[in-house]
């Protein structure tokens, strides 16, 4: 919702212009329902466009002081809020992007930030090796705030694994992880039941598949559906919601409407067939992240 364009479907239901107005409004008013619902964690990142600052202004203009707050530094947002931008987001695991980064959060969010993460982790990160990049990834960790790291890419397990032994001083530096996993890419899974059980917090992300799960799903996504009365959707995020080890399942909705039914997954228990169904749709996560990757900036 911070930017104009990205790769999720059932984008048609933001507004037309997605204008920087526009896109706050319909911000406030999910971040209103969700708020209203029950929700109490909110997840950005710097390269969320202007997440950060619409969730800082909806914080300080509604006056709560029960919301979780979660960013990511890695990613620079530099799509000028251009529908068509050749390109949305540059990465860099710094040392400097980080400490840029992290200043620009903290400037919009303050000490409202619980969480801050590396954004998009992948195996072949030059952040493995870079001890004074570790070195402040630790002092921020010794300063109160969790540290953690999300991942990405066909090689997810091995990066939780290599992350979360990671030690500076003899202390752990990522003590939260969050991870895509869903019904088409669930290859993480045992990685995250060790990091779980370990004493890692565990977040899903991309429960929908950047919203395939939604908009196109798979038959037998279909047919638990119409069974449970609820939409492919709720499925999705039911069955993120079964895994033991998930802590917390994020969710992206582009409307009120979307949000509303995102959680009727909350009140819905999937049978074991149901679970073993879902199971059986697991991709290759090689041709996953190949699609993913291919799908356009709407």
């Amino acid at each position: 919702m911070g930017r104009p364009a990205y790769i999720n479907l059932g984008r048609e239901v933001l507004p037309a212009d997605r204008t920087v107005t526009a896109m706050r409004a319909a911000s406030w008013a999910i971040l209103d329902a969700a708020h209203a619902a029950g929700i109490r964690w909110v997840d950005v990142a710097r390269s969320y466009g202007l997440a950060e600052e619409f969730l800082a202004g909806w914080l300080d203009d509604r006056g709560h002081e029960d919301v979780v707050v979660s960013s990511k530094w890695g990613y620079a947002y530099v799509g000028e809020w251009r529908m068509d931008a050749a390109v949305h987001e540059a990465k860099e695991h710094s040392l400097a992007r980080f400490r840029t980064q992290l200043a620009e959060s903290r400037k919009l969010l303050g000490d409202r930030i619980t969480l801050y993460q590396v954004h998009s982790l992948t195996a072949d990160s030059p952040l493995f090796d870079d001890e004074a990049l570790l070195e402040a990834l630790a002092e921020l960790s010794a300063s109160g705030a969790r540290v953690g790291f999300s991942t990405s890419g066909p090689r997810q397990a091995e990066t939780v694994r290599r992350a979360l032994q990671l030690r500076v001083g003899g202390q752990q530096v990522f003590t939260a992880v969050q991870s895509t996993w869903n019904p088409l890419e669930s290859s993480v899974a045992p990685a995250l039941a060790e990091a779980h059980d370990a004493g890692a917090h565990v977040l899903v992300k991309e429960p929908l598949a950047n919203g395939r799960l939604a908009v196109d799903p798979p038959t037998a996504v279909a047919e638990i559906a119409q069974r449970h009365g609820i939409g492919s959707d709720a499925v999705a995020l039911a069955a993120a919601l079964a895994q033991p080890w998930a802590d917390s399942v994020l969710l992206g909705p582009a409307s009120t409407g979307q949000l509303r039914t995102n959680l009727a997954a909350v009140d819905v228990r999937l049978t074991v067939e149901d679970l073993e169904a879902l199971g059986a749709l697991a991709t290759d996560p090689e041709r996953y992240w190949a699609e993913r990757g291919a799908l356009p900036w709407i």
